[in-house]
């Protein structure tokens, strides 16, 4: 069943449809974030579209298969933020819909949508090629993304939600902390699948 699963995921059309959706989704992400992004001093703006900036990374290593490589500082960057961002926002979308009862299309699209950032991030773990130290890499951009949205108030608005803003820090410090441990458990210790994404094996990247 998993070895089925693998080659589906490593296949180009699967490859290719991904990067279209992606590619869409971190599109409509930065748009989403404009106002916000309007507001924001310049020094902060790399830090503020944090769903976006995710997928965007993954859009790195879905180029770089295509082209028979691998990106793992990118691959270690997409594994960490991809589930991370994917399950805030789900939990944040919830926490809307049990504050004010009721929660709009918008809403429900952002929860289904960043569910599925999630989920792909884990399903592609296997393939990563990142080691240690690109993870220790993408762990300080996590967590000093997080100084910058909850020290210096950058964190994506939820007018609803304001109220919360410290319990939400301190879930999001946490859950910044269980998505580097999830990307340490698949992404380095776990044993890699033999193909890159495409049909190129490591070996045959490398070259």
């Amino acid at each position: 069943m998993m070895a089925w699963l693998y080659a589906l995921l490593a296949s180009r059309p699967v490859v290719w449809l991904l990067l279209f959706v992606n590619a869409a989704g971190t599109i409509y992400g930065y748009y989403w974030y404009r106002y916000q992004l309007a507001d924001t001093p310049p020094i902060f703006l790399p830090f503020v579209p944090d769903s976006p900036t995710a997928s965007l990374f993954f859009l790195v290593v879905l180029v770089a298969w295509l082209f028979g490589r691998s990106a793992p500082l990118f691959e270690a960057l997409a594994l960490v933020t991809l589930v991370k961002y994917g399950i805030w926002a789900v939990v944040m979308n919830v926490l809307v819909w049990r504050v004010t009862g009721t929660l709009d299309w918008a809403g429900w699209m952002l929860i289904v949508s960043h569910g599925a950032m999630a989920i792909e991030g884990m399903l592609y773990a296997r393939f990563y090629r990142f080691r240690f130290l690109h993870l220790m890499l993408a762990a300080v951009w996590t967590l000093h993304n997080d100084v910058i949205d909850y020290v210096f108030g950058m964190m994506p608005r939820y007018s609803v939600l304001a109220d919360y803003a410290n319990e939400i820090g301190y879930f999001t410090f946490w859950l910044s902390i269980a998505s580097i441990a999830a990307a340490y458990q698949l992404g380095v210790r776990l044993r890699r699948q033999p193909l890159l994404p495409g049909g190129m094996s490591f070996r045959q990247a490398s070259e």
